[in-house]
């Protein structure tokens, strides 16, 4: 199995939003916030290789949307998806398949793209598209809350391409590519844990999306059932620290991969590191 990090670029939102009820003289020590309060995240994905198959996990925000939408996120950084791919040497069409952690708009925004005439097609012609059923019957049936996170034009076009399956089950999604569901973000959360040189990968996604939400009660306001998600980081850290996991983080501009320890605060970050000096 080889690992390629692919980067598509930053977003920036609203602090408080992303540290819920932690005050910011506590988070922004850990995490900065411009004159605005905004942070910025990267929306960093993962390209796993393996003989014939090459397994995207999420594609960013896309090129798609207006410049109105994307105004509000203030897009920064160099990277692309497509220039991400190809200096690793692939491009979209290479692309076997693509592991949806979640349908949020900055997750699975790059999975459909416009073509010359202006029609929504699949921006990864050849792969099957993978999602968690209970996250497809969330994303397409919105609650109040969530609906501005859930884009039509990202979704529903999923389906038209014949390509789209439905995870049901924890486990093995393809050989040393585990999949596993955390609710407390948005329902059916599919958080992969990858067998990558002896040790185990997990795409942490919205579980955790920095260093800096390490500490339990750092949880953000975009979680739907923050007492859930209290309880999986709970769980989740034990066995990371018992199993020594590497952590790979999506939104942590500044950290790509972690592992944890447990002090007498509780679990924390033990090293940083970036996933090229895992050996």
């Amino acid at each position: 199995m080889q690992l390629n990090v692919i980067e598509t670029g930053n977003l920036k939102l609203d602090g408080g939003a992303m540290f819920g009820v932690v005050p910011k003289v506590m988070w922004q020590k850990a995490y900065p916030a411009d004159e605005n309060n905004l942070c910025n995240w990267a929306m960093r994905c993962l390209l796993a290789v393996d003989g014939d198959r090459r397994i995207l996990t999420d594609n960013g925000i896309g090129s798609k949307q207006d410049d109105k939408f994307l105004r509000h996120y203030h897009l920064n950084g160099e990277a692309t998806l497509e220039g991400s791919l190809e200096k690793a040497g692939y491009n979209p069409a290479a692309i076997t398949d693509v592991v949806l952690t979640h349908l949020h708009f900055d997750h699975c925004g790059g999975s459909i793209r416009k073509d010359e005439q202006g029609n929504l097609v699949p921006a990864f012609p050849n792969a099957t598209y993978w999602v968690s059923k209970a996250q497809w019957d969330w994303a397409t049936n919105p609650n109040h809350r969530e609906k501005a996170s859930f884009l039509k034009e990202n979704i529903l076009p999923l389906k038209d391409t014949g390509k789209l399956k439905l995870v049901e089950k924890e486990g093995r999604l393809f050989p040393g590519f585990e999949v596993r569901f955390f609710n407390g973000h948005t329902d059916g959360q599919m958080i992969p844990f990858v067998n990558y040189r002896g040790r185990t990968v997990v795409f942490m996604a919205d579980l955790l999306p920095s260093t800096a939400h390490v500490p339990i009660p750092f949880v953000m306001s975009y979680d739907t059932r923050p007492l859930i998600t209290l309880d999986e980081k709970r769980a989740f850290f034990n066995e990371a620290i018992e199993k020594e996991y590497i952590l790979f983080f999506e939104h942590d501009l500044y950290h790509e991969c972690c592992t944890l320890h447990h002090t007498e605060k509780g679990p924390a970050v033990k090293e940083t590191f970036r996933l090229s000096e895992v050996v």
